[in-house]
């Protein structure tokens, strides 16, 4: 067994579809800042309605390649298709077609402070669509309640705790309806049971929705929970040196770096960026509804 072939069927025992031309493909990618090479000769596709998580160490170049994915950063080589269209090959109007199908959730929300949340997800339909006053209104009435924020509409991002930031910056990822949504490290700054909370909201956009998700995540018990298939990128050999599901690279891993991922001990306790591991007089008392 290959490297690149430890395959087996999502979290739900269903296998993504196949047939078709997929969301995304990525041919021999080189991602480089001048001379120092990140990553190169990456070479995956990502299938239509499934969770796909890249995964890697500190400096693997995880939240690079979200950058290129999500046309932030240009390919030093090779190419990004959507749909079978490549990106940076194409013109402006193209481009904004392609964009105008993503959703993204930033790790840290990257919510507009001086906005409410209503403000917030009606932002992109105020943009990018031509309804009218009362038909946003509904939407964002609509997107809000999805991730259990009704009634918190005219709240201001400083109000709410970091859970139900991540949940609101989620409504307005998903405000247009988006074929493909983009997470960079959604877990990072939540205690686990909220983490668990938003791997749950996750899961039920790909099942009610079809929603193709692509996730950025260092998180193992977040990646074994919803990650249909993952990447691995291997610092050393600066490049994806393992594809598969969570289950088949933790059980049958192709290297040794791969095996040390995957079976890091979850007694370990929380991760230097988890609102766990700070003093919990400093943490925000309010909990999520």
């Amino acid at each position: 067994m290959g490297a690149l072939d430890v395959e087996q069927r999502g979290t739900d025992g269903r296998a993504p579809e196949e047939t078709g031309t997929s969301p995304i493909e990525v041919r021999g990618l080189a991602m480089k800042y001048g001379p120092l090479v990140v990553m190169e000769d990456l070479n995956f596709q990502v299938r239509r309605g499934e969770i796909f998580v890249i995964m890697g160490g500190s400096g693997s170049g995880k939240s690079t390649l979200l950058k290129h994915l999500i046309g932030l950063k240009a390919p030093a080589e090779g190419s990004i298709l959507f749909e079978g269209e490549d990106f940076f090959e194409a013109d402006e109007e193209a481009r904004k077609g392609i964009l105008r199908r993503m959703g993204v959730l930033y790790q840290n929300g990257a919510l507009w402070s001086g906005l409410t949340l209503a403000e917030n997800v009606a932002l992109p339909l105020e943009e990018y669509t031509d309804l009218d006053t009362r038909s946003i209104g509904e939407v964002v009435s609509l997107k809000l309640s999805l991730v259990g924020l009704r009634g918190f509409e005219s709240f201001y991002p400083t109000e709410i705790s970091g859970g139900m930031r991540k949940r609101a910056a989620l409504a307005r990822a998903t405000a247009l309806d988006p074929e493909v949504l983009f997470f960079d490290e959604p877990s990072s700054g939540l205690d686990p049971i909220t983490a668990s909370r938003l791997d749950d909201l996750i899961l039920q956009l790909r099942d009610s929705f079809g929603t193709t998700i692509v996730i950025v995540s260092h998180d193992l018990a977040s990646i074994f929970k919803i990650a249909d298939r993952a990447i691995f990128l291997d610092i050393k050999e600066k490049t994806m040196t393992a594809m598969g599901s969570p289950v088949s690279l933790r059980d049958s891993p192709p290297s040794d770096e791969v095996r040390r991922f995957m079976t890091r001990s979850s007694v370990l306790g929380p991760s230097e960026d988890s609102d766990a591991s700070r003093d919990p007089k400093a943490q925000d008392r309010r909990d999520d509804p």
